[in-house]
């Protein structure tokens, strides 16, 4: 069972009618492809997508990279038409800190959540019983001869 699902390979998303002539212009295809998220998967890569707009940016990659663009300038225009998102790995910039710092952020502000928790709970646990009132004082010793007499 594992060795079947080692065989199988997500790269096959790419269509054979979908790759270039040009072996050097595929590889660099793919290469760019497995840069890039599918806007409409979870943290997949265009490459290992078969959606169909996975489909559309692998085309577009094509195009680009058949036009003649750089590597560079595919990237930069993905970018321009789907913004920083589209790059599995995109820039630490002020647009991106979120993506970058969000997963942190939550986990420390839970842990901090959970340490003030903790504190509180011991802090109520450990507190001192207020001394009992006259009234409650003569209350409990009554309670405390009524099963006496009653023998």
């Amino acid at each position: 069972m594992v060795l079947i699902l080692c065989l199988v390979t997500p790269a096959l998303a790419v269509e054979p009618s979908e790759m270039l002539k040009d072996p050097a212009l595929e590889a660099r295809a793919r290469e760019i492809g497995r840069a890039l998220r599918c806007v409409v998967c979870q943290n997949q890569a265009i490459d290992d997508s078969s959606a169909e707009v996975a489909h559309d940016m692998r085309r577009a990659v094509r195009e680009r990279l058949t036009a003649g663009d750089s590597d560079r300038q595919v990237m930069d225009f993905m970018v321009a038409r789907y913004g920083d998102y589209v790059l599995l790995k995109p820039p630490f910039k002020a647009g991106t800190w979120l993506l970058w710092l969000g997963g942190p952020l939550v986990l420390l502000l839970a842990g901090g959540a959970l340490l003030l928790a903790a504190r509180k709970r011991r802090t109520i646990a450990t507190a001192p019983a207020p001394p009992l009132s006259d009234e409650e004082r003569a209350r409990v010793a009554a309670l405390l001869r009524e099963p006496s007499q009653g023998r």
